[in-house]
């Protein structure tokens, strides 16, 4: 006799009350369609839903509140209150009052999701400035969440169809990148990335290339010497171990020839050499994964987006395109997970 199967939960951190958050979350969620793969559960503050309800006309769009996941609704959008007072919301201000409700939203569906409560967290866009004080540095979800969960590390990989770029440097200055790169980062990061290939993106061997620091990837240390010292070395003793990696590539061509398509997935010294490029190919539909944790964390590539926030003009795009992933990598995993 077979089991019905039930779909995965996945929590959604409500972010800046004040940015483009709830506006995504909202018309991503308003098409029924889109959560056949999974039971959404926001934290937040319904009081804040029911603003951009009312702002976007969404009067079909309805959400149950509850106060714990042993109350939740598998064919509703289910709302979870974080905070007592819902503070004011003023789409486009930046206020002390959205970034405690912000932190308190992904404490609490981080929470649940190292509990096992949920099965995957997709994150609304923050605003870091309103977030940190002398007390509490916020660097960045990726960072934080690798910490909540006890991992030693993590990748952040920008994820839209078959384009995948990961970063071997993160949320790091420029200015550090140089000395922050070693063969054995290189290595770490390549490696973490191919697993997440395999077992995340269901890749069988992957092939990734990897690109260099410096322009030209060196010219063979005229312009620098990480190739010759680091990265060489570190893609050489990888291809030891019949890891299918190539490189280094030089940014600029590498994706001014459209190269990626050849690979599985490319590997980025630093933000934003990788993500420029991401970004001018997959702005309004590309996904932030982060790989390497024993959790699936993804969420919409794009900020808080204050200019045109409360104008209901954003593009859910980007966040719709977070939340299935996110179903799908945690079916993937768990193939008894599925649509109920």
């Amino acid at each position: 006799m077979n089991a019905k199967k039930q779909r995965p939960i996945l929590g959604i951190s409500i972010g800046d009350i004040n940015g483009i958050g709830i506006e995504v979350t909202l018309r991503a969620l308003a098409d029924n369609r889109v959560y056949k793969a999974f039971t959404p559960v926001i934290y937040g503050h319904g009081k804040a839903l029911t603003f951009y309800r009312k702002l976007m006309n969404l009067e079909d769009f309805n959400f149950v509140q509850i106060r714990s996941l042993d109350e939740i609704n598998h064919r509703k959008v289910n709302v979870i209150n974080v905070m007592e007072e819902c503070p004011e919301v003023i789409p486009g201000v930046e206020t002390l009052e959205a970034g405690k409700m912000a932190l308190e939203a992904l404490k609490a569906a981080v929470q649940d999701l190292k509990d096992g409560k949920i099965q995957g967290l997709v994150t609304a866009p923050l605003n870091k400035n309103n977030l940190n004080s002398e007390d509490f540095k916020f660097i960045g979800h990726t960072e934080y969440i690798t910490q909540a969960v006890g991992a030693k590390e993590s990748l952040m990989t920008m994820v839209d169809d078959d384009l995948r770029v990961a970063l071997v440097t993160g949320h790091l200055p420029l200015a550090n990148v140089s000395q922050t790169i070693t063969k054995s980062l290189i290595q770490q990061k390549a490696n973490i990335f191919l697993k997440s290939l395999e077992n995340d993106f269901g890749i069988n061997k992957p092939k990734i290339a990897i690109l260099g620091l410096n322009p030209h990837a060196g010219e063979d240390g005229l312009l620098g010497e990480e190739e010759e010292k680091t990265i060489k070395p570190a893609i050489n003793e990888l291809k030891d171990q019949h890891k299918y990696v190539f490189g280094p590539y030089p940014a600029d061509g590498f994706f001014g020839m459209m190269h990626q398509k050849k690979f599985d997935g490319v590997l980025a010294m630093y933000h934003d050499q990788g993500l420029i490029p991401f970004k001018s190919i997959a702005f309004s539909s590309g996904v932030n994964y982060t790989a390497g944790l024993p959790v699936v964390r993804t969420s919409p590539d794009h900020g808080t987006a204050y200019n045109i926030a409360g104008k209901n003009i954003a593009d859910e795009g980007s966040m719709r395109a977070a939340l299935l992933l996110a179903a799908d990598i945690v079916n993937r995993h768990d193939p008894q997970e599925a649509d109920a």
